[in-house]
């Protein structure tokens, strides 16, 4: 969970969140769960936070069932695939979800 503040120190993050989610055609349910997986587990410095964005638009396009590629996410927000790739998983399990085994 996160506080409100969060949100606040975070609006610049949420920004590209949105932007990234219009650029891959995704709905506001799909930008809200991306939002509240990366204010769950928002890194405090700022150089994880674009990777930790990605990874959680790309797990809430998974959940949402919008799911886009790794690839596609991780041009959207300006990160590498392998970025995306290592860290998507830890937060479906940290938001409750098994991720799949493919």
């Amino acid at each position: 969970m996160y506080r409100a503040s969060d949100r606040v120190d975070n609006e610049a993050w949420i920004e590209l969140l949105e932007e990234a989610c219009a650029s891959l055609d995704l709905d506001g349910e799909t930008h809200s769960a991306a939002v509240d997986l990366f204010l769950s587990r928002a890194p405090d410095d700022d150089r994880g936070k674009r990777v930790a964005a990605a990874a959680s638009l790309y797990a809430a396009g998974l959940i949402r069932g919008e799911e886009r590629s790794q690839s596609a996410v991780a041009d959207a927000m300006d990160v590498s695939r392998l970025s995306v790739q290592k860290r998507w998983k830890p937060i479906l399990e940290d938001a409750g979800f098994s991720p799949p085994s493919w």
